[in-house]
């Protein structure tokens, strides 16, 4: 266990160390960001809190930035993806609801090959992922809430297409983010927080995930419409968060609509 924790963090540091490779190299390349509004529906199931899903509404904010960069004759961009969530669901019966927030930050490195004269780019690289939040059950007494932080090594891929149209030139991209390597905090099945924080019984709470206890897969597509003074984004994305450890077994299961604006800071 010790060495997988290990290979983990050694991942997560040479990502860092590649990414400061290029600092201070990229000041005159392109940067694209852009920031996203949404609203979807949402799947809540724990059975730390409760033997049955939960099912209800979200509302999401996300931030993302992509520049290019030098490294690698300029075929490597930089992502950074900031978004979070705030949701309200309710069990079938209606007698018990749930409340559930989530922020998440991701940081990828993707190689980039261009065809079709490039309107076509084929992305794929490692991502860093970092997750915390909560659920909140309103009916329960003894084990109210369930703390939720995770942090994952993925692999991510990105198609982008371009129709450069005269009158609205169009950008379609698709990408998808697979977790294969983790670490999770999670109590044991019947443990209440009291006793890891208080009592100091937190042997086993933090735990390795991999494809086995974390199969994650969170895919979403975009289509830029360029104007004349802006560009406008519509999205849609799907987050597939599921996880089976310390005998608990939860998902987070979220189909979001996106609309947001799009900022060139430098033409490609």
């Amino acid at each position: 266990m010790n060495r997988r924790i290990t290979l983990f963090l050694c991942v997560l540091c040479a990502m860092f160390h590649l990414s400061a490779q290029t600092v201070g190299e990229d000041v005159a390349r392109p940067i694209v960001r852009s920031t996203m509004y949404g609203v979807g529906s949402i799947n809540l199931y724990d059975t730390y809190l409760s033997p049955v899903e939960y099912s209800g509404t979200q509302v999401r904010v996300l931030r993302e930035s992509i520049r290019m960069t030098r490294w690698m004759e300029g075929h490597v961009s930089r992502q950074t993806l900031f978004q979070g969530y705030l949701a309200a669901a309710e069990n079938v019966a209606g007698t018990s609801s749930e409340l559930a927030g989530m922020v998440n930050w991701n940081y990828a490195l993707h190689y980039n090959w261009y065809l079709a004269d490039k309107r076509l780019c084929l992305s794929a690289g490692p991502m860093m992922q970092a997750h915390g939040g909560f659920t909140y059950n309103t009916r329960n007494g003894n084990n109210p809430a369930q703390a939720r932080l995770y942090a994952n090594l993925a692999a991510s891929g990105m198609a982008q297409y371009h129709l450069p149209w005269k009158c609205c030139p169009l950008t379609f991209r698709y990408q998808v983010d697979l977790p294969f390597l983790g670490v999770m905090f999670s109590p044991q099945y019947g443990q209440s927080y009291y006793e890891i924080f208080s009592l100091g019984h937190s042997d086993g709470t933090v735990v390795f995930t991999s494809f086995h206890r974390q199969p994650t897969l969170r895919h979403w597509f975009t289509a830029d419409l360029q104007f004349r003074r802006f560009t406008l984004r519509l999205g849609y994305m799907a987050d597939m968060q599921q996880a089976r450890v310390n005998a608990l077994r939860s998902h987070d299961y979220s189909h979001t609509f996106m609309i947001g604006l799009v900022h060139n800071l430098a033409s490609f």
